[in-house]
């Protein structure tokens, strides 16, 4: 099977007349405004490196709402695209963008133009927590657009995020079992990030907003991918791409971003799973095995996890390995090796 990569093209903003109070897409794309004189060049520049034997390169359009530009810039984008599905050098598209823009006409326009997978801002299914922060639409519409998208034989992808104003770890949970039922093929999850500049920012100062901690975020972010996992869906992302800003803090206002909280939480997965298995075991010694992939997220962040069933179960040596005939979230333990 080839390995899957995006060829990102970012439309910051573009089409959406909606200020979501957690809403800075010039930062969170690092772009402020497309030329798109240069897209062509662009997916030139970033074929060179994909090597078309071993790789399937997807054209991605993210960083709005893409579906709701004006529609000449929309069918352009889309045709420039599209060049490079007729020629063979890319498979497909993919597009991001509201619910609240789709409807069974851009539907058929993103099928004739070869877009194959759809990532929908859903950010939650609460219209409580959707009202505080201004989205504009409520879980209806999140939830027939989702539908809409499946329905036509497109590839959902459900955007969701975390620790939004007024939302609990309950709604997240139900945000999460809605974009299952929707039919996702794929998901990500978002800690929210209070920007600079945001109405989210306004809040916190005047003390209506208090950022999750890193330990709720990665509890929180937890339940939402516990719930994706057991339902077949890949979470393709957890946390904001790094950027230079991200990383500095120079872009947020409070609170922190932590780049490495993808790989927490899919370490706290490994650990609440490996609580229940040792459950009752004392002394000896044991072998963890799971996917290859997923040794470093078995041993816990910074082997923490490893540490403390260890020290719990009283154990003289605990091992983990690798083994391929593991589906990647599968785990199998023996004791007293």
């Amino acid at each position: 099977m080839k390995k899957h990569v995006n060829i990102p093209i970012f439309v910051p903003h573009m089409g959406c007349p909606h200020a979501c109070v957690f809403c800075n897409q010039r930062t969170i794309s690092g772009h402020d405004k497309p030329d798109f004189t240069k897209v062509r060049s662009e997916i030139e520049n970033a074929l060179k490196s994909v090597d078309n034997e071993k790789q399937e390169a997807q054209i991605a359009f993210f960083g709005g709402s893409f579906t709701g530009i004006e529609r000449k810039d929309m069918i352009f984008l889309l045709s420039v695209a599209k060049e490079f599905i007729d020629d063979g050098r890319v498979s497909s598209i993919r597009i991001s963008t509201r619910p609240d823009y789709i409807d069974e006409e851009i539907i058929e326009i993103l099928k004739k133009y070869g877009v194959k997978s759809v990532e929908l801002g859903i950010q939650s299914c609460s219209d409580r927590v959707l009202g505080v922060c201004e989205r504009g639409h409520d879980r209806e519409t999140s939830v027939k657009a989702g539908r809409m998208i499946v329905d036509a034989g497109l590839e959902l992808v459900g955007q969701m995020m975390i620790g939004l104003p007024s939302s609990s770890a309950d709604d997240e949970k139900e945000t999460a079992r809605a974009i299952v039922d929707m039919g996702a093929k794929a998901a990500r999850i978002y800690p929210t990030v209070v920007f600079c500049g945001t109405e989210l920012a306004r809040m916190a100062e005047r003390g209506e907003y208090t950022p999750l901690s890193r330990d709720d975020a990665v509890e929180r972010s937890e339940g939402a991918f516990e719930i994706f996992v057991d339902s077949g869906v890949d979470v393709i992302r957890i946390g904001l791409q790094s950027s230079e800003a991200l990383c500095a803090g120079e872009e947020i206002a409070c609170g922190k971003y932590c780049e490495a909280i993808g790989e927490m939480v899919i370490s706290r997965y490994f650990e609440k799973r490996l609580t229940e298995k040792f459950d009752g075991v004392c002394g000896g010694d044991a072998v963890i095995k799971v996917n290859p992939r997923r040794v470093s997220n078995a041993a816990g962040y910074h082997a923490e996890t490893k540490k403390k069933l260890k020290e719990k179960h009283k154990l003289k040596s605990l091992k983990i390995i690798g083994d391929a005939a593991l589906d990647e979230f599968e785990i199998m333990i023996k004791t007293n090796v």
